[in-house]
């Protein structure tokens, strides 16, 4: 019978679940004391320090260190070359949001020698920056970026079909495709250079931008919506997934293995929090920081402690592993 490894594999996922809500905050957080132009030098700046992060993973010793990097570099290059560029480009050309029931969003922009130099955005007539964010929530579908980010489908499938058909990979969902299409057979699959902090990197960046447009298709009007049986039932299958990855992680004893697999299996979870939190089944307060600071602050602290405490764990568990060997 294999060992069950529940301690390490809760740690993980606790660590990368309390990632969510804390990435969330961050940008709230970001756009509320920034100016804009500070606001988007940082965020760029943001970006290009998660990816020397993740290229400096490339050469430090050990698969949890590497893997450790490739998680902390791909949540900053995500958060600030993906949301907040795609934040940028659809407040600079007025990209609408989408409105939950019936009303009017007028976008204006005046233009001088061809530059956008000022910007009105009006819900019914009142400016957007007079709703508070529990306003907004209640009468807004989803954010302006989030809404064009599904005209990135065919870039994602890209990526997709190199993983497919010419990489011999370690996720599980490629590899069922693989061996169920007869790809196996009829294909010469080649493993990649194997660096985990490259691997980590482009599992957040994938899957992060994959199940984003699966959701906004699902929540799409024209397509499904919010409460479409289809939406519903692509949360419980998620919901359902992400059990049956749990399982399958209880059973890895390396840390930097068992991290990897715990993104995989809380972005698969998450999906689910995200449709059900949209039809208001529970409040989000990482939408909201600033009127859940003792929240908030709980978190952050949970999530502190789980770092230290993991890294004490890894600590010894490698003196362990060191003694048996000498």
């Amino acid at each position: 019978m294999k060992k069950k490894y529940l301690g390490k594999t809760i740690g993980s996922l606790l660590i990368v679940l309390l990632m969510m809500p804390l990435g969330h905050a961050l940008m709230i957080l970001m756009e509320h004391f920034l100016e804009p132009t500070t606001l988007h030098y940082s965020a760029f700046l943001m970006g290009f320090v998660g990816l020397v992060i993740t290229i400096a993973g490339v050469f430090v010793k050990g698969d949890t260190r590497q893997t450790c990097f490739g998680l902390a570099g791909a949540l900053l290059f995500w958060t600030g070359w993906v949301e907040f560029l795609f934040a940028y480009f659809a407040q600079r050309f007025g990209v609408h949001c989408d409105l939950v029931g019936n009303g009017v969003v007028q976008t204006v922009t005046e233009y001088v020698n061809g530059v956008g130099v000022n910007h009105t955005f009006t819900i019914d007539g009142t400016p957007l920056e007079e709703f508070s964010r529990a306003d907004l929530k209640a009468i807004r579908g989803s954010r302006p970026e989030y809404l064009i980010m599904p005209a990135t489908f065919g870039m994602w499938m890209m990526f997709v079909m190199m993983y497919t058909f010419c990489t011999r990979t370690g996720c599980l969902f490629i590899r069922w495709v693989q061996r169920h299409c007869g790809i196996n057979e009829k294909v010469e699959l080649r493993p990649m250079a194997y660096h985990p902090s490259i691997v980590m990197f482009m599992e957040w960046n994938i899957m992060m931008w994959g199940l984003y447009m699966l959701l906004m298709f699902c929540y799409d009007p024209v397509f499904l919506g919010d409460h479409h049986p289809v939406t519903y039932a692509v949360a419980a299958i998620c919901l359902i997934g992400s059990a049956l990855m749990f399982k399958k992680q209880l059973y890895i004893k390396s840390w930097g293995r068992n991290l990897r697999m715990a993104y995989a299996t809380v972005i698969v979870f998450w999906t689910f929090v995200e449709v059900v939190a949209r039809n208001g089944l529970f409040k989000e307060i990482w939408v909201d920081p600033m009127n859940h600071v003792v929240e908030m602050s709980a978190v952050l602290a949970i999530f502190v402690a789980l770092i230290v405490g993991s890294w004490m764990y890894n600590v010894k568990d490698a003196e362990a592993d060191a003694k048996l060997l000498a």
